[in-house]
C-alpha cells in the first residue's frame, strides 16, 4: 500500500500577515472590553494593591493593642498570612515571610516582616507548637532572633512589652517644636515619615502600652532575654556612634524635661496629626500613619465614639481587601488616581480602527475626566510648601490616593493633568481642560529640585544624612528627585508643547543625563527596576524632542535591546534592588542554568519606550508584540488581561515592596494599542 500523500499548505506573506493583524485586532479589542468591564459607576478605575504580610500582621496587632478584635475578620487575615509563609520550594522553604514574590518565585525571608506575622497569627490563635509556627520560628532565630528586627518592629515590641523601650530609638514629641533651620525637624524627612513620626512621637514620648488582652508573648523569637541584650543599634561608623551618644543623653535627660515643654509638644504634635486626619481616607492615606494617628487618638484620650477616632478607624477599614478564596488583606493605601490616569491613558488608544468601539470608550473617558476634574487640589496649601523654592506657589496637584489635601504628588499629577490634557482637545483648537492642566505645570515646575530633577512630593529633600542615623534603619527617611518622576514630568512638558518651560525641560535633561547608569539605564525608584526607570526617561526624552541618536539616548536603548529574553519579552526581579548585576532580568534557577521569565509590566514597559524613540521600526518591538498577546488571558479571572503575580514595584527599595493589580492590565493594552495606532501612520504616511 503506498503511503498517504501529504499535502503542505504554504501561506503567502499577505496571509500571513492578515492572520498577524487579526490577533493584534483582537487582543486589543479584549483588552480594551475587559479595562471597560473594570470601570466603577462614578468614573474611576481602582485595582487591588498588595504590599508584603507586614501590613496585613499590624492590622490583627492594631486590633489586639486597642482589646477591638474582630474574629471573623482576624481569622480571614490569618488564613491569608498563613498562605503566604514560605514551607517549600528548591531548598525545602526558608519557613518565614518575604518582602515580596518574584513573578511566581518568593523572595528572600525578611526577619522584620516574619517577626510580625508570627507575632500576629499567635495572637490570632495558632499554637506556637503548630508545625507553621515551628518554622517560623528556627527561622527567626537562625538570624539572630527577634533583638535584630528593625526599628519599627521594635517599636511596636516595646508597646506590647515584649523589649524594653532601650530597644526603640529616643524619639522625644519635643522633636515637632523643632524650627526649621535645626538639622533634623519634621519638614527635613519625606512626607510618608513625617505623617508616620508625629503620631509615633506621642506614642514613644507617653510610652504607649498596648492592652493586649490575650496577654500574649513571644519570648520563645529571642536568643536571649530582651532585659539581657546590649546592643540593639549599629555602632559601626563614627555618624552611627555620635547618634548613639546623643540618644543615651537624651533618655538620661528625659526625666528632668519640663512639664510644660512635654505638654506644649504634645499638643504640637496632636495638633499637626488631627489636621491632617483626611476624613474616610485617611492621614496621608497610607496604614501606618492611619494605625499611629488612630492609637496615639486612644492614648490621648479620645473615646471609641469620637468622630475624629471613629473616622479614623473607618479609613483603615477601608483599606481591607477580601479574596476570591475567603481570606483577607490589608492594602497599603488606595490607588483610584493613578489607576484612572494610566487606564485613560490606554483606552485613548485602543479605538477600533473601524470606529465600532468609539462611542463606547469616549464616554467611558468622559466619566474618568469627570471623576478627575474635582480630585484636582486647587485651594488647599499642603506640606509642600515648606520646600517650595517660591512660597507664594498655587496649589494645583492631584494625589495618588480619592482625596489626600496635604499630599498631592508630582507623578499623579504629571499623568493626570497629561491625560486631561489629551482628552479635553477640542476640533477648534481649543482644550476645555487648559486651565487645570496650566495649574498643575504651575505647581509642578515650582517643585523642580536645584539639580534639575523632580522628587514625589517635595523639592530638594536631599538631606542624604539622616538616612545615617540609627532611627533610620530602614533608609526610606527621604524623597529626593528621581529619574522615574522627572521623566513623567518631563512626558507632561513635552505634551504640553509650551516654549515657557524650555528652561525647566533643560535642567531636568542634565539632571537625567548626570543620573544614567554605565549600561545606558535608569534606575526606577517607583517601578521595578531599570526597565522602569528606563521607559520613563526615554518617553519623557522624547516628547521633549531629544534625538533618537543622541549619544546617551542610544546607549539607552542598547540596553533595553541586551535585556529582551529569547522568548520576545522583558522581565525584571525585585532583587535587583540589591543586587544591581541582575539589572533588567528576572532568572529563574534551576537545571543549564535556569531560565529568564518575562512578564506583562515589563515587557509593555520596554516596548513602549522602544516606540517613544524609534516607533516600530525597532526590530525587538514585533516580538515583544507578539509576546504579549500570546501570553494574554483567554478565559478565567483575567479574561482580556495578563497575570504576573509578582510584586512590580517599590514602596521603599529593600525595605517595602507593591503589587500594582492595574498594571496587568493597562500597561500592556496601551503597548499593543500604540504599536497598533503607529504603524497605521507609518502605512498611511
Amino acid at each position: 500500500m503506498n503511503a498517504p500523500t501529504v499535502v503542505r499548505l504554504r501561506r503567502n506573506p499577505r496571509q500571513l500577515a492578515a492572520e498577524a493583524e487579526s490577533r493584534l485586532h483582537q487582543a486589543i479589542d479584549a483588552a480594551r472590553e475587559a479595562l471597560l468591564k473594570l470601570q466603577k459607576p462614578d468614573g474611576e478605575w481602582c485595582f487591588e494593591f498588595e504590599a508584603d504580610c507586614t501590613i496585613p500582621a499590624e492590622y490583627i496587632l492594631m486590633m489586639h493593642f486597642m482589646d477591638e478584635i474582630d474574629e471573623p475578620l482576624q481569622a480571614k487575615i490569618a488564613t491569608f498570612i498563613r498562605a503566604q509563609q514560605v514551607l517549600d520550594g528548591p531548598d525545602g522553604g526558608h519557613g518565614g515571610w518575604p518582602q515580596y514574590r518574584n513573578y511566581d518565585r518568593p523572595g528572600a525571608i525578611d526577619l522584620s516582616c516574619t517577626v510580625k506575622s508570627y507575632y500576629a497569627l499567635k495572637c490570632a490563635g495558632d499554637d506556637e507548637d503548630a508545625p507553621h509556627m515551628v518554622r517560623a520560628r528556627a527561622a527567626i532565630l537562625a538570624l539572630g532572633g527577634a533583638a535584630k528586627a528593625n526599628v519599627f518592629t521594635r517599636i511596636l515590641l516595646a508597646m506590647f512589652q515584649q523589649v524594653p523601650w532601650t530597644a526603640a530609638p529616643y524619639v522625644p514629641v519635643e522633636i515637632v517644636l523643632f524650627p526649621r533651620w535645626f538639622p533634623f525637624e519634621i519638614y527635613k524627612v519625606a512626607t510618608w515619615a513625617r505623617a508616620v513620626m508625629v503620631p509615633l512621637f506621642v506614642l514613644c514620648s507617653l510610652k504607649a502600652t498596648a492592652k493586649n488582652p490575650r496577654g500574649v508573648q513571644i519570648a520563645e523569637l529571642f536568643v536571649r532575654p530582651p532585659e539581657q541584650e546590649t546592643q540593639w543599634f549599629r555602632n559601626d561608623t563614627l555618624f552611627a556612634k555620635v547618634f548613639l551618644g546623643l540618644d543615651k543623653f537624651g533618655r538620661t535627660m528625659d526625666r528632668f524635661a519640663p512639664k510644660k515643654l512635654r505638654e506644649l509638644a504634645i499638643k504640637r504634635a496632636e495638633n499637626w496629626f488631627v489636621a491632617r486626619l483626611n476624613g474616610e481616607d485617611g492621614i496621608n492615606g497610607i496604614f501606618p500613619a492611619m494605625v499611629n494617628a488612630y492609637e496615639a487618638l486612644a492614648l490621648l484620650g479620645y473615646p471609641a465614639e469620637h468622630p475624629l477616632r471613629a473616622t479614623c478607624l473607618k479609613s483603615i477599614q477601608k483599606l481591607i481587601q477580601f479574596t476570591p478564596e475567603g481570606s483577607a488583606y490589608v492594602q497599603p493605601c488606595l490607588s483610584p488616581t493613578w489607576d484612572t490616569g494610566w487606564a485613560m491613558m490606554a483606552l485613548l488608544h485602543a479605538d477600533s480602527p473601524d470606529g465600532s468601539s468609539r462611542a463606547k470608550t469616549r464616554e467611558a473617558l468622559k466619566r474618568a475626566e469627570n471623576w478627575l476634574r474635582p480630585r484636582q487640589i486647587l485651594d488647599h496649601v499642603g506640606d509642600w510648601i515648606e520646600s517650595a523654592p517660591d512660597k507664594t506657589l498655587r496649589p494645583g496637584g492631584w494625589a495618588f490616593q480619592y482625596w489626600n489635601e496635604y499630599y498631592p504628588d508630582l507623578d499623579d499629577t504629571a499623568v493626570v493633568a497629561g491625560v486631561m490634557h489629551l482628552v479635553g482637545r477640542e476640533p477648534n483648537g481649543s482644550n476645555h481642560n487648559d486651565e487645570a492642566v496650566s495649574r498643575a505645570a504651575e505647581w509642578l515646575l515650582g517643585l523642580q529640585s536645584k539639580n534639575g530633577g523632580f522628587g514625589a512630593y517635595d523639592a530638594d529633600n536631599t538631606h542624604y544624612w539622616i538616612n545615617e542615623i540609627p532611627f533610620a534603619d530602614h533608609k526610606a527617611m527621604l524623597d529626593p528627585p528621581t529619574e522615574d518622576v522627572t521623566g513623567r514630568v518631563l512626558a507632561y512638558l513635552g505634551v504640553l508643547k509650551r516654549p515657557q518651560d524650555r528652561p525647566a525641560i533643560n535642567r531636568a535633561i542634565r539632571y537625567l543625563k548626570k543620573a544614567q547608569q554605565p549600561d545606558g539605564s535608569w534606575w526606577g525608584r517607583w517601578g521595578t527596576n531599570y526597565i522602569y526607570g528606563t521607559w520613563s526617561a526615554l518617553a519623557g526624552l522624547a516628547l521633549v524632542g531629544e534625538k533618537p541618536d543622541a549619544p546617551y539616548i542610544a546607549r539607552a536603548i542598547r540596553y533595553l535591546e541586551s535585556k529582551q529574553n529569547p522568548d520576545g519579552g522583558w522581565g525584571e526581579t525585585n532583587d535587583t534592588y540589591l543586587d544591581p548585576k541582575l539589572s533588567g532580568t528576572m532568572p529563574r534557577p534551576g537545571p543549564n542554568g535556569g531560565e529568564l521569565i518575562s512578564t506583562p509590566n515589563s515587557t509593555a514597559w520596554a516596548l513602549l519606550a522602544l516606540m517613544a524613540v524609534h516607533g516600530v521600526e525597532h526590530p525587538a518591538v514585533a516580538a515583544g508584540i507578539d509576546w504579549l498577546i500570546a501570553n494574554q488571558h483567554s478565559e478565567g479571572r483575567h479574561e482580556g488581561l495578563w497575570h504576573d503575580p509578582g510584586h512590580n514595584a517599590p514602596g521603599f527599595p529593600r525595605v517595602f515592596y507593591m503589587k500594582y493589580y492595574g498594571y496587568d492590565a493597562y500597561f500592556p493594552l496601551w503597548a499593543l494599542a500604540r504599536y497598533r495606532q503607529l504603524r497605521g501612520r507609518r502605512a498611511t504616511a
